[in-house]
């Protein structure tokens, strides 16, 4: 594996919540170790305010997020990506671009916080539980012993990861 930082993109439809809490997770618990990104297939253009108040309240960086199009990572120039993992399922089913490199990909999916409908206290409880699911997976993520794992055990570690508490229905059913 790489002498650098490994470059890890989180991808989601709308890249407005679970993709932003994901790259906030990584930019924080992988420091130094791992550089985070996050896009979407079709982006909103803003990020959801829970998502930035559940970061801000759990001491998350919350700062320099955006709303933006997977394909700016697919472009000459572009940081290569190590890994690519797309945390809902509707990004999953769809066409990707061509990610130089052949990073390894999984499927983390979670059910959309975003998608709760109810008070504010009930939204929240969402973003909540999303953020724990995702830094739950982050963790198992960074303490994995990339250098002494061959192609075939990395895959079958993320896959793995894809699969721990909090895995959408439609997880186990979806390829990259």
């Amino acid at each position: 594996m790489a002498d650098r930082p490994y470059n890890v993109l989180f991808l989601c439809t709308g890249n407005t919540a679970r993709s932003i809490l994901a790259e906030a997770i990584l930019r924080k618990d992988g420091a130094g170790r791992f550089n985070a990104y996050s896009a979407g297939s079709q982006p909103k253009g803003t990020v959801n305010p829970f998502a930035l108040k559940v970061l801000r309240a759990y001491e998350y960086p919350t700062e320099g997020f955006s709303s933006k199009a997977w394909d700016i990572y697919a472009v000459p120039g572009a940081p290569v990506m190590d890994f690519v993992f797309t945390v809902c399922d509707s990004a999953a089913g769809e066409a990707c671009p061509v990610w130089p490199g052949q990073p390894f990909t999984a499927h983390w999916g979670i059910e959309d916080p975003a998608a709760v409908e109810g008070t504010d206290i009930e939204k929240e409880k969402a973003f909540v539980q999303a953020f724990r699911y995702l830094r739950n997976r982050i963790s198992v993520f960074v303490n994995l012993p990339m250098r002494s794992l061959d192609s075939m055990a990395i895959t079958r570690e993320l896959d793995a990861i894809g699969h721990l508490d909090g895995a959408s229905r439609k997880a186990a059913d979806v390829a990259l």
